[in-house]
């Protein structure tokens, strides 16, 4: 089912959440050729750019585990050989920090979709617990849940050597959270198997059903494609997400206009 509304209403404007959406939309513009990729016009040298690009910001878990910056990365440069066309290799001209290549993947995106689908779900549950949590602990209950899922991941394929991007894990940390502070509040969505038929369902059904399909395929069934998508990161994130909103739906709402 995809989200597209939830009756939940907020006492004041989601200042933070909006600035994450426009945050990643700005940042995914500026990507080399990720804001191509719509018009399907993307070259061998413009991938291999974005390739260097993904290698130096995003997370890759064995590095995130070791500690260790890589040795060898793609320099963005195309490179015609004996094998076929590919992307040059080579030292790396930065020193990078493994701990903030988390930071820094959370805001970058490989397609459109990815970024459109992350961004959907961030508007429409992330307001109700910024609204209920105050701007500055959510924005740091956002980045903890981010990290989590980051880690999480790693631990799950710690000799992976490839880049974790994308805002979901910390996403999934918003939906744990709301699941827990807003199980009865009531979210439209839309069935695309059923001809996109409208549906409004509680959010505990939603995503719970959510969650449980992310667990299925981070086990590898249910999917040909398990390894691109992190889904155990989504499985962590929502756990930490869900686990801190027990402690914080206990505490006395934060004051409208204040943080």
């Amino acid at each position: 089912m995809i989200p597209v509304h939830d009756v939940n209403p907020l006492r004041r404007t989601p200042w933070i959440t909006y600035g994450l959406v426009a945050a990643n939309v700005v940042v995914f513009l500026l990507m080399p050729a990720a804001a191509r990729t719509l018009y399907g016009n993307t070259n061998l040298a413009q991938l291999c750019d974005l390739q260097a690009f993904v290698e130096r910001w995003g997370a890759v878990p064995h590095e995130l585990l070791t500690n260790q910056p890589p040795t060898l990365v793609p320099t963005g440069q195309a490179v015609v050989s004996g094998q076929g066309p590919g992307c040059l290799l080579g030292p790396p001209g930065y020193h990078k920090v493994p701990a903030l290549s988390v930071l820094t993947s959370m805001f970058l995106h490989s397609s459109w979709a990815h970024l459109l689908g992350n961004m959907l779900f961030l508007a429409i549950f992330g307001n109700n617990v910024e609204d209920r949590l105050g701007r500055l602990r959510f924005l740091l209950f956002y980045l903890v849940c981010g990290y989590a899922a980051g880690y999480g991941f790693a631990l799950t394929d710690p000799s992976s050597a490839q880049p974790l991007v994308g805002a979901s894990g910390a996403i999934a940390g918003v939906l744990g959270a709301y699941i827990v502070i807003y199980p009865r509040a009531r979210v439209w969505g839309l069935i695309p198997v059923l001809f996109f038929l409208p549906l409004r369902v509680p959010a505990w059904l939603m995503l719970g059903m959510w969650f449980i399909l992310q667990a299925f395929y981070a086990t590898g069934y249910g999917t040909a494609q398990a390894g691109s998508v992190a889904y155990a990161a989504h499985v962590a994130g929502f756990v930490v997400g869900a686990l801190l909103g027990f402690t914080l739906r206990r505490r006395p709402r934060a004051r409208p206009g204040g943080r």
